[in-house]
């Protein structure tokens, strides 16, 4: 009987159904993150900021700064690539939870996670690509970044942003981001920006809300 199941008919009813209950939000604005890699020195200030404004024990990470190195000598390198939440236009993370404690803001782009709907499942876990959803085991509850959407309303920036001594990381509307009109440290009239570089997963999986000023050895293109 098992031979005779029309594999082709289950997937279209399978899309067929995810086409049906979720639709992806466009909101009012995009926010989003833009990093440094030339300049940033590691320090991660901004990982224990988010820390401790989150309350997190060790172990989950809502930001999370990566060591990059490389290279033979005399030709060696070594940068830094600082990654969170990227609050994706379409994020994997929201159609896979089966409660729907997982949202999109419609006013700025957030993802967020409402934990009294959190079962623990895991599952926004797995579906992610950036590895932004971050288990709490103590609470048993699934927790990530939400651009600390207290003080965004505020009118104040992020925590990590604000611990930034050298000041490469910082959060505005993406679109800006992306073309330079938006004013900021992390990026000099000069530089250049991607929305990928090398370690990191497919941007076209999810169209996340971030943008670099890549490192020389960081670019994808580069060889």
């Amino acid at each position: 009987m098992a031979n005779n199941v029309d594999k082709a008919a289950i997937k279209a009813a399978v899309l067929k159904r995810k086409r049906e209950t979720y639709v992806p939000v466009v909101p009012e604005m995009q926010m989003g993150f833009i990093h440094n890699n030339v300049d940033c020195i590691g320090c991660r200030a901004c990982e224990i900021a988010c820390k401790d404004k989150n309350g997190l024990n060790a172990g989950p990470r809502f930001r999370r700064v990566q060591y990059v190195e490389g290279g033979i000598y005399p030709d060696v390198f070594a940068f830094k690539i600082n990654m969170s939440c990227n609050h994706c236009a379409e994020p994997a993370c929201l159609p896979t939870c089966p409660t729907g404690a997982i949202f999109k803001r419609a006013d700025n782009g957030v993802v967020d996670i409402d934990s009294t709907l959190c079962i623990g499942c895991r599952k926004c876990e797995a579906a992610c690509p950036y590895g932004a959803p971050q288990f709490d085991p103590e609470d048993n509850l699934v927790k990530k970044c939400n651009m600390c959407i207290d003080e965004l309303e505020a009118g104040r920036k992020p925590y990590c942003v604000s611990a930034c001594m050298m000041r490469v990381l910082d959060v505005g509307p993406i679109d800006q981001l992306r073309d330079g009109s938006y004013e900021t440290k992390a990026r000099g009239p000069a530089d250049e920006v991607v929305g990928q570089v090398k370690s990191m997963a497919d941007p076209e999986l999810t169209h996340p809300s971030i943008v670099f000023v890549p490192h020389s050895k960081g670019r994808v293109d580069n060889g």
